[in-house]
């Protein structure tokens, strides 16, 4: 069971880093693979940490948040099948400055990065995929700061439910949201109060935009949900 688990993680879900690799690196990577469980909510690694692993989400969903003023936690970014995290402080040589937990039962694989790092001094080629990663990463976090400072709060609600619709798509009926969410992660990803957050989407309710069952989101007007998330 776990020889046919490593083997689907290595040809379907790595896929992308695995053609990179030369055949004496992809034994390393195989020979130190791990598969980690982890329950809804379960932390994977906690903000002041020393990294250890190059992360990759293989099944369920996970949220990376950083604590702000007094305590309140902030949702800085959405992991999704099949995406690697984790792996910046070691580059930068300094402890998480965000901690990692499963949104949902989760399937993980873990490379230790000292693995990760003697790869990358002997293959250029996977040195630019991280160069990459890291880029797009930080492109993404660039626009995500200016619209969490900027926009109302309307125009917040309506961009965190276009990064979970982006993300993690919608149900077979295609418009209920494939994710559950506590009001209280919402309020985190959208940069509000939990309260604000339940009146927002109230109103979004009433102007028929959403239809709302306890966490069950349906959007049922998503061309306007777009337009309130660009010029909200």
């Amino acid at each position: 069971m776990i020889k046919a688990t490593l083997e689907k993680v290595i040809n379907e879900d790595m896929a992308e880093i695995w053609q990179i690799l030369k055949p004496d690196e992809r034994r390393a990577v195989a020979e130190n693979l791990q598969i980690h469980n982890f329950k809804k909510n379960q932390l994977i690694y906690a903000e002041g940490e020393q990294p250890e692993y190059l992360w990759v989400l293989l099944k369920g969903k996970v949220k990376k948040t950083k604590e702000g003023v007094g305590g309140r936690v902030q949702i800085i970014r959405l992991i999704r099948p099949v995406q690697y995290f984790g792996y910046r402080a070691f580059f930068a040589e300094e402890p998480y400055v965000s901690s990692a937990l499963a949104f949902e039962p989760s399937t993980l694989g873990a490379i230790p990065l000292t693995l990760v790092k003697s790869l990358i001094d002997q293959n250029i080629q996977l040195a630019w995929f991280f160069i990459h990663e890291l880029s797009h990463n930080l492109g993404g976090s660039d626009t995500r700061i200016v619209n969490l400072t900027q926009k109302h709060i309307r125009g917040r609600l309506a961009e965190a439910l276009i990064v979970l619709l982006d993300n993690y798509g919608y149900e077979d009926d295609n418009c209920t949201l494939k994710i559950y969410m506590a009001r209280e992660d919402l309020a985190n990803l959208s940069n509000m109060t939990t309260s604000n957050a339940i009146r927002t989407l109230s109103t979004f309710v009433t102007e028929k935009i959403l239809l709302v069952d306890g966490r069950r989101i349906k959007i049922i007007n998503e061309p306007q949900l777009r337009k309130i998330s660009k010029f909200g």
